[in-house]
């Protein structure tokens, strides 16, 4: 890939499209396959447990600051030592790494089952539960972003990432929906215990692989300056960078769902449980339809990322000011579709646009600012929520992500030595962001 131009993110995208065209074609590959099987069982376990910490934090402090703080805790650690998890990742097997990591995730799921269930838990034990969650995902979150590669290889990479997403919010659709139905027939300490069982799903299919049919990548050896090496290679290649900054405002402030929706449903529409969980089912829906049409298309482009970042600001501007119930519900729908759209496309133009040696740094890095920025918008965007209501609460989180999204739009387009270039393909006229220096070739190309 050119080092300062996003052609050859188009150009790898359309190595995808010809190596298996098809929604689903990256399941053709029987590792992958069984990797996918896993993470749906183990990713419904997550929702349910993620649905039921919430309101288990909320029904335990009345706060939505509270349940701020327990999502910032658990994405504290990826903002301390993201970095040093994607060195891990490049080093060692990572089949190997996630062996482990995939059973401390249910170690922790069944300490918080143990503790719900005696009748003994606390809020400071939830806390803790959730910090030792983020400590084991430093590690794991990279090594199963760059573990794909390996599994598909380059041709099949952006529909495998694309599936990934569609698995997560599949179970997005499951998970919440059973939460909501066992706190509130038989109670929370149920659904930690389930979540805690369904790794055996991903561990069972690891196991199971072919190693003999992964795709070789080389292994970093140990050595100095790694963590140094990889974040010059990101700040080298605009490519990178400004998709990297952009989910890091987005995810940083405008993913903060856990709160708001439990703000809604508790301090805006008196609703309960069952009612949570069905808000978090619409959301994962459109999400699930996203993902299934990213899986669909052939390439990645900085400006598409842009552009949902812009709608995403939008939507959740116009689901805070919603007059009723049914019209923040149906909003969410698209705001699940436009969000994920945005983490699909920058996850695979940054993977695709990577040297395979450095992936797991750059993914590292990638979820660090997407997910690690958390501690920091969490626990703020809790306090304003608690503060001046769930309504100002949601329009800052989307109002940051439009204001991000357009000076990021900008700034490529100016500033980061890029600019807006417009040509005609197949009679249609095209708008992209393309490197100055690269001007005359990519224009004849396009």
């Amino acid at each position: 890939m050119d080092r300062d131009g996003v052609k050859s993110v188009d150009r790898d995208g359309d190595r995808v499209a010809r190596g298996g065209r098809g929604t689903f074609s990256s399941l053709r590959i029987r590792n992958y396959r069984l990797f996918f099987t896993g993470a749906i069982v183990s990713n419904t376990g997550t929702w349910m447990a993620r649905i039921t910490q919430d309101w288990l934090v909320l029904s335990l402090t009345g706060s939505a600051a509270a349940v701020g703080i327990t999502t910032a805790l658990q994405f504290l650690p990826m903002l301390l030592f993201g970095l040093y998890g994607g060195v891990i990742a490049d080093r060692y097997s990572k089949r190997l790494i996630l062996l482990f990591s995939q059973a401390a995730l249910g170690l922790c799921g069944l300490a918080l089952a143990v503790l719900t269930l005696s009748g003994h838990v606390q809020v400071w034990h939830v806390y803790l539960v959730a910090f030792l969650l983020g400590m084991v995902t430093v590690v794991d979150n990279p090594t199963r972003q760059s573990f794909v590669s390996e599994m598909v290889g380059p041709d099949q990479l952006r529909n495998a990432v694309s599936l990934n997403s569609a698995n997560f919010q599949s179970a997005r659709l499951i998970g919440p929906a059973v939460a909501g139905v066992l706190i509130a027939t038989v109670g929370s300490g149920w659904s930690f215990l389930l979540n805690g069982l369904f790794f055996l799903g991903p561990l069972t299919g690891l196991l199971l692989m072919r190693p003999s049919e992964f795709h070789k990548v080389e292994r970093v050896p140990r050595g100095k300056g790694q963590l140094r090496e990889g974040l010059r290679y990101v700040a080298g290649r605009p490519d990178l960078m400004w998709p990297i900054v952009l989910v890091g405002f987005v995810g940083t402030f405008g993913f903060n769902f856990p709160i708001w929706l439990t703000a809604f449903a508790d301090d805006v529409y008196h609703v309960g449980a069952g009612t949570y969980g069905f808000l978090n089912t619409l959301m994962a829906a459109g999400s699930l339809a996203g993902a299934l049409l990213a899986a669909r298309r052939g390439s990645s482009r900085l400006r598409m990322v842009v552009v949902a970042a812009v709608a995403f600001g939008l939507l959740e501007i116009a689901a805070a000011l919603s007059p009723s119930f049914w019209l923040f519900a149906l909003l969410l729908v698209p705001i699940g579709m436009v969000g994920l759209t945005i983490n699909v496309t920058a996850n695979s133009a940054v993977q695709m646009a990577t040297d395979p040696v450095m992936r797991g740094r750059v993914m590292s890095l990638y979820l660090m600012v997407f997910v690690g920025g958390t501690p920091i918008g969490a626990p703020l965007l809790g306090w304003i929520t608690d503060t001046y209501g769930a309504r100002v609460g949601f329009a800052t989180g989307g109002l940051v992500s439009l204001t991000a999204a357009g000076v990021i739009g900008l700034v490529l387009a100016k500033v980061g030595g890029l600019r807006m270039a417009f040509a005609w393909h197949h009679g249609h006229p095209q708008v992209r962001f393309v490197a100055r220096e690269s001007r005359e070739r990519l224009a004849t190309a396009a």
